[in-house]
């Protein structure tokens, strides 16, 4: 389960007395790149750009962030893999690349043995939501009772087949004993403009996107999909507090290629970590709203083993494929 899987992740407070990045002998002596396998201005590429400025800061070189999008971040994900283990290239790995595309396609890496994860860095809150004028449903026992009179009746909509958001929605019915019809769009701006007009029922989407289109009045949002509640609704209960294991959100995350020398990974490690911990960090991740999320490499790596192993289940069970 995500709430399993996240519980054993440091916060940022959990930091405070021991995160002070200890210099590798003479690392860095020049720039290192950050790929971000995403196109900038996404989430992952905010994160990245954030945490580029501060690395550079306490580690004295600069660190320049790199956009390498395609093909689901696996074209980025493939070049950190790829680079030399030197500790001046490193990346953002993210939910898709290391936990649910190995179990969709063949990939020209392999998510465990090509890396060495360096930390966790942050989580995207993302809501369940229904188009109140098409499903006026309340809650989310309201929309379970409703699915299951009508079997497959009830649409939603997803920013893709074979993404977090569309697994999301796949590991809440397979908890629930519901039945509903994905329509996927190219993308989560698409998906949120068919749930707004009315040609789909509901979705999950980020908060970011769907949470002032609740507060307008225009979407209801039932439930969000983080392992606790959010700062930002606190009132709005957790998914899981209904069907325990459908915890779900997009992370993100710093990882290098596999055999990167220990203290490098342990030096930036303690940057992040650093990171983390300054208010300025958590007054922007509320802003664009993240969640900051820290850990070790060790803790990275684990988490890593068990999302693979909960969207294997996942796509398994609901006989999930992508073209």
């Amino acid at each position: 389960m995500l709430a399993a899987g996240f519980s054993g992740l440091a916060t940022p407070a959990l930091f405070s007395g021991t995160a002070r990045a200890q210099r590798a002998s003479g690392y860095p002596d020049r720039p290192v790149r950050l790929i971000v396998p995403f196109t900038a201005g996404g989430a992952a590429d905010i994160i990245a750009r954030q945490l580029a400025a501060h690395l550079q800061g306490e580690l004295g070189k600069p660190f320049v962030v790199e956009n390498r999008a395609g093909a689901g971040s696996a074209l980025g994900v493939e070049q950190i893999a790829r680079a030399a283990p030197d500790g001046y290239t490193i990346g953002m790995a993210n939910i898709a690349s290391h936990a649910i595309l190995p179990h969709l396609r063949q990939l020209p890496y392999d998510p465990i043995k090509d890396f060495a994860p360096i930390g966790m860095v942050a989580i995207t809150p993302c809501l369940l939501v229904v188009n109140p004028e098409r499903l006026p449903v309340n809650n989310v026992a309201e929309l379970v009772a409703r699915a299951k009179a009508k079997p497959e009746e009830l649409d939603f909509s997803s920013s893709g087949a074979g993404t977090s958001l569309h697994l999301g929605m796949e590991m809440f019915m397979q908890a629930a004993g519901i039945r509903m019809t994905h329509i996927p769009f190219n993308g989560s701006g698409p998906s949120l403009q068919a749930l707004l007009a009315g040609q789909v029922s509901l979705s999950m989407e980020v908060a970011a996107l769907a949470w002032q289109q609740v507060q307008d009045g225009k979407l209801r949002a039932l439930a969000v999909t983080t392992p606790q509640r959010a700062d930002f609704a606190p009132d709005l209960p957790t998914l899981a507090e209904s069907y325990p294991g459908t915890d779900i959100a997009p992370w993100h995350g710093v990882v290098a290629p596999a055999g990167t020398p220990a203290p490098i990974i342990q030096a930036l490690s303690a940057a992040t970590a650093n990171f983390l911990r300054q208010p300025a960090t958590l007054e922007r991740f509320k802003q664009q709203t993240l969640e900051a999320q820290g850990s070790t490499p060790e803790e990275f790596a684990s988490f890593i083993q068990t999302e693979q192993e909960r969207f294997r289940q996942v796509i398994q069970r609901g006989n999930i494929s992508v073209n």
